[in-house]
């Protein structure tokens, strides 16, 4: 088993156990000198999250830590896009356990765009996730104020926002 930091739409336990079954929950674990952004350019024209790289030690980017099987992780970088969007980053993030090494995935420079907004379904994953975590009040004030779009195809917001309950 892999251990994979999560954040954004796979913070949802419904999002990340339908794409990877052998996912197994560990712990909430924070990632320093990043921030979750969501600016991520997506095929479908809509932004996804990054945990950028700021550098600034008081930048901090909730997320989970899962376990996953090497099998599910090669299912997870097709999905994820590793070299068309993402790259895999290995993270020390810190637990209560004290810290723990993962892998992550973070935007590749040149798929940045923060003029693109995320769907609102998507931006309804990284809420749900948050609250289902319990993560602090200031950060779900953060996801929520994000601005959002419509998803112009009405079949796939309908399929996606029946994720998650």
């Amino acid at each position: 088993m892999l251990p994979y930091f999560a954040y954004g739409s796979n913070l949802l336990d419904a999002r990340l156990s339908a794409r990877t079954p052998s996912a197994r929950y560990l712990c909430n674990a924070r990632l320093a000198a990043h921030r979750l952004a969501f600016h991520k350019a997506g095929s479908d024209d809509s932004a996804k999250c990054d945990a950028f790289f700021t550098g600034d030690a008081a930048d901090v980017t909730h997320g989970v830590l899962y376990q996953i099987s090497p099998q599910d992780k090669t299912v997870l970088d097709a999905i994820e896009g590793v070299g068309h969007g993402y790259e895999l980053k290995t993270v020390a993030v810190r637990t209560e356990a004290g810290m723990q090494e993962a892998f992550t995935y973070v935007t590749q420079p040149e798929y940045i765009n923060p003029k693109q907004k995320p769907f609102a379904w998507y931006h309804r994953f990284v809420l749900l996730g948050a609250l289902e975590r319990g993560f602090p009040p200031a950060v779900i004030a953060a996801i929520e104020a994000v601005e959002t779009q419509a998803d112009p195809n009405p079949d796939r917001a309908a399929a996606n926002r029946g994720i998650g309950g």
